[in-house]
């Protein structure tokens, strides 16, 4: 059976917050939006799964996000080179104020001895990693 990721579906707790943030950094990684709504962003980029992040219904909005429980831990995007790692947190991270934590970018040799990434959150303290092996 050939198979792939089609789409990922991100709920989120505030779309003010949240949908400039994502426009951004998706669009920075060559996403394109296709849909654009009051309380729907749906990107995508050929050849890869598609990005739909919705906006929480306020009845589930006091259940809030962590990684460490049950369900989504981080979002994981692979590049080329350390470069483009270096690249990514230059022109996207830095010149927005994003911090970013373990003090990346730097080397994780305790993935593989090569694994370089930098690591930040959203809004809502989704954990995002862009990396190279």
């Amino acid at each position: 059976m050939k198979n792939f990721l089609e789409h990922i579906s991100l709920n989120i707790s505030n779309s003010k917050k949240s949908f400039p943030f994502y426009k951004d950094l998706f669009i920075f990684l060559g996403y394109k939006i296709i849909r654009d709504e009051k309380d729907c962003l749906a990107l995508r980029k050929e050849g890869t799964a598609d990005f739909w992040i919705k906006t929480t219904k306020t009845e589930y909005l006091s259940n809030k996000f962590n990684r460490k429980n049950t369900g989504l831990n981080h979002l994981a995007f692979i590049v080329d080179s350390k470069k483009e790692v270096d690249y990514f947190y230059n022109e996207f991270l830095k010149t927005r104020n994003i911090k970013t934590l373990y003090e990346s970018p730097k080397l994780f040799p305790e993935y593989t001895a090569e694994y370089y990434a930098v690591f930040f959150e959203d809004p809502d303290k989704i954990k995002i990693e862009i990396f190279k092996k």
